[in-house]
């Protein structure tokens, strides 16, 4: 099915459907298994990995429900009869010198597979990793047998994959009706006739850079004779990634600085200067640095794209309420877009108690030189809705906070000249542009994180983006103690984080309870759960919050947030909470970012395990806001010695959110790091690495810096251009567009 087709004559290029040289029916499984189209996109579905015989697959590695493809040598094979129905099972054992054994096993009488699978035969067997007895195995797998005496159907197939692949066995990324094996005889066919396309690269570039050329990469990075020859198409492909993607960012940040934008230079003795006399502790260092950063961007007649990056509590807040009184101060308006009902009436509470009579011109104890803060959500009574859209419209409020409402239509600002956008990577490209195209002419922006961000990743990521960092935390900050909890291993420990958080209470401070799911509805439609500890559903807050009333939490005044709640119910009980009213709030995630009582001082986050590294960090960062010190207890049932658990380890070892972002960074896929999700298509970045490529990502701006300066639009470059097209699409390139 993978032969070409008789008396095809037109030349393959990546162009060329996939049906013209592997017929119909390939093509079609191609497309609806691995939505591979066109020639191009079975050159570009690289190998996920190469085996070698005689290397070991780590088969004690694999996780349970995994898809897999393991390089392994039949040990043995036992045939024995069912107690259940007719016929024999066979199991055979697959494994290696490493020791780690997999247990693959057919159902009913299959002599001739016996025969076939015999003691020393090497083969790639392809399934979904289950367990039985404490054994993991593979229940009927696809399977392909290497070398001589294998059964006459797959003779052909495994000398196939050593006559082009050698000593190195490539390991596609496949799927259950399309495994490795198909894809790799459909790459053959492919690469026995298509013409490579043009090298993008200028020759000065492949030459200076030590690349090879790219029909040449392609060709080696399918069939490498040697690991050198492996090396060598990978690092020219991943140059193509890393270059690609600097270029657009370059380009961006170069068409960027040509718009024209109201300048907003900051006033000796305005609301900023009042501001700051108020303020009832001194900034930071850091805050004073950051604050000059920002306030020479809005002088300028270019506007502002600024990401400002800090730790939870290092005082990011208050660094964007300074930019907004500038722009406040030259007579515009700022708009503040939060991810959610309860981080937007959070900023609107916090920045109304921080500006006191600043914030409330024309109310009687308004200052009559200061302005006014209004609050749009979708939550907002008519009447209420009514009154702040006519200050917002009116100019009046110079100071708008909101969530996703500040986007629809009837929402006009009378001189919109700053949009921060709080906690970005909740936020999708057109909502963002939705809030900017609410100006007349481009805005300054200003987008804040409190994820610490790599190095590699703010270069490639936010590589249009001007970038300030608050490493600093402001004075009074206590310090958070965190410790894993192992539920399964030490039952006694739980019962003793139950205690610990009582004590905590009845020492006059409260707490939070987090859960990775709200509950009463199928697991699935909330959070999914990330690793081998996920066999039952994850525990949920409608279903943990009256257990804990009932028992370790019993006469604790309780509370309960998530985001299903009504509004004016979420923030009731945030505005309880605050109060002292309640003990403990059992929460999912909606208290990540933003939610401050400094009165919390213990967070005990149930299934640990189903949370990201960085989120874990943002989440005990709700504690050890006030003068008493914090503390963090991750429970988990993941057990010592696995991915889960290390991972947790790890967060509960350090508090520098910077080393943990590194480590989230190795233990997620590099597509989620560059979009690839939030796109929801197949993205052609495959080989780039932000972890371990840095040199490699750094070179490859320079030379995009030094290339967009001579040619804004390569058009002296068209191969250039084109390719950069493919590899990053306009969708894509939209993502990586931060402003």
């Amino acid at each position: 099915m993978t032969e070409p087709r008789d008396g095809m004559t037109e030349p393959l290029t990546a162009e060329t459907p996939l049906r013209t040289p592997l017929g119909e029916k390939t093509a079609k499984a191609l497309a609806s298994h691995l939505d591979l189209h066109t020639v191009g996109d079975l050159l570009y579905h690289f190998p996920r990995r190469y085996d070698e015989r005689g290397e070991h697959t780590d088969i004690r590695s694999l996780e349970i429900g995994e898809q897999v493809t393991v390089l392994g040598q039949v040990q043995r094979t036992t045939v024995r009869p069912m107690r259940q129905r007719r016929g024999n099972l066979l199991e055979v054992a697959v494994g290696d010198s490493s020791g780690g054994v997999l247990t693959i096993t057919f159902f009913g009488n299959q002599a001739w597979r016996e025969r076939e699978l015999r003691p020393g035969r090497w083969g790639l067997f392809a399934g979904k990793v289950t367990e039985f007895r404490g054994k993991r195995q593979l229940n009927g797998p696809e399977y392909v047998l290497l070398g001589e005496g294998a059964a006459d159907g797959e003779v052909a197939a495994g000398e196939e994959i050593e006559e082009f692949a050698g000593a190195l066995i490539p390991v596609y990324p496949a799927a259950a009706a399309m495994p490795t094996w198909v894809i790799a005889r459909c790459v053959r066919v492919v690469l026995d006739t298509v013409t490579m396309p043009e090298d993008p690269l200028p020759a000065t570039m492949r030459a200076s850079r030590n690349l090879i050329g790219l029909g040449t990469a392609l060709r080696e990075i399918h069939r490498p004779g040697t690991k050198e020859d492996l090396y060598r198409a990978r690092h020219r492909l991943k140059w193509d990634e890393a270059f690609a993607v600097q270029l657009t960012l370059v380009q961006r940040k170069h068409r960027a600085a040509a718009w024209p934008a109201r300048p907003r230079p900051p006033r000796d003795a305005g609301l900023l200067a009042a501001f700051d006399a108020r303020l009832p502790y001194e900034l930071t260092e850091g805050q004073r640095s950051v604050g000059e950063e920002i306030a020479a961007d809005l002088a300028t007649a270019h506007p502002m794209h600024r990401l400002l990056q800090g730790e939870v509590g290092s005082g990011k807040t208050v660094c964007a309420l300074r930019a907004m009184l500038q722009v406040v101060d030259d007579g515009g308006q700022a708009a503040l877009l939060a991810p959610t009902e309860v981080l937007a009436a959070q900023h609107y509470r916090g920045m109304l108690d921080l500006l006191g009579p600043l914030g409330r011109a024309g109310e009687l104890d308004g200052d009559p030189d200061g302005t006014r803060v209004a609050l749009v959500t979708g939550s907002l009574g008519a009447a209420a809705r009514r009154s702040a859209l006519e200050e917002v419209a009116a100019g009046r409020a110079g100071i708008v906070l909101g969530t996703h409402a500040l986007l629809y239509e009837g929402v006009d600002f009378a001189d919109l000249g700053l949009v921060v956008v709080d906690e970005q990577h909740r936020f999708g490209v057109e909502q963002r542009d939705a809030l900017r195209a609410k100006a007349e002419q481009p805005p300054h922006v200003l987008v804040m994180t409190a994820t610490p961000i790599p190095r590699t990743v703010a270069m490639t990521v936010y590589g249009d983006l001007e970038i300030s960092t608050l490493a600093q935390l402001p004075r009074g900050r206590s310090p958070i103690a965190s410790h894993v909890v192992p539920a399964s291993e030490k039952p006694a420990f739980l019962d003793r984080a139950w205690r610990r958080l009582r004590e905590e209470v009845n020492a006059g401070h409260q707490a939070y309870v987090v859960c990775p799911r709200i509950g009463d509805g199928p697991a699935s439609d909330e959070e999914p759960p990330t690793d081998e500890s996920a066999k039952r559903p994850p525990l949920a807050v409608t279903e943990v919050a009256p257990l804990l009333a009932e028992g370790p939490l019993h006469g604790l005044r309780i509370g309960v947030l998530h985001g299903r709640l009504p509004a004016d119910e979420k923030d009731a009980v945030m505005r309880s909470f605050a109060a002292g009213e309640l003990d403990v709030l059992v929460a999912t995630t909606v208290v990540e970012v933003g939610v401050d009582v400094p009165n919390a001082t213990v967070m005990i986050v149930l299934d640990a395990d189903r949370f990201g590294v960085s989120q874990l960090h943002q989440l005990r960062g709700r504690v050890g806001r006030g003068s008493a010190a914090g503390l963090c207890l991750l429970v988990s049932e993941a057990m010592e010695g696995t991915p889960a658990r290390e991972r947790l380890d790890a967060v509960a070892s350090t508090s520098d959110g910077f080393r943990l972002a590194e480590l989230d960074l190795e233990q997620r896929r590099e597509g989620d790091v560059l979009g690839a999700t939030q796109s929801g298509r197949r993205s052609h970045l495959r080989l780039l690495s932000l972890l371990r490529d840095t040199d490699l990502i750094r070179d490859a701006r320079a030379e995009a810096i030094a290339l967009v300066e001579g040619d804004p639009e390569l058009t002296g470059h068209p191969a250039l251009a084109a390719s950069v097209a493919a590899l990053v699409d306009e969708e894509r390139a939209e993502y990586l567009e931060k402003g």
